[in-house]
């Protein structure tokens, strides 16, 4: 089953946000927290805040970045 392309922005938003959030949380819960009793607890709780704040700001952010890149790069 394919997705209509018009949810591209969507679906691109959404995988990236969840992968950058997943990353970058677990890397600050071990920072702040270390390897401790609970920590992968502390990691999900990090992460879901993390995903809430991530996946609007890149559906936001997108847009502006295509534009940007685009003026940045040359067409060949």
């Amino acid at each position: 089953m394919k997705i209509n392309k018009k949810y591209s922005s969507f679906l691109f938003g959404l995988f990236m946000s969840l992968g950058m959030a997943f990353t970058m949380s677990l890397v600050m819960t071990l920072i702040n927290a270390g390897i401790t009793e609970g920590i992968f607890l502390k990691w999900m709780k990090t992460f879901i805040i993390g995903f809430i704040v991530a996946f609007p700001t890149s559906l936001v952010i997108i847009p502006f970045v295509k534009k940007l890149v685009t003026k940045l790069t040359d067409e060949q």
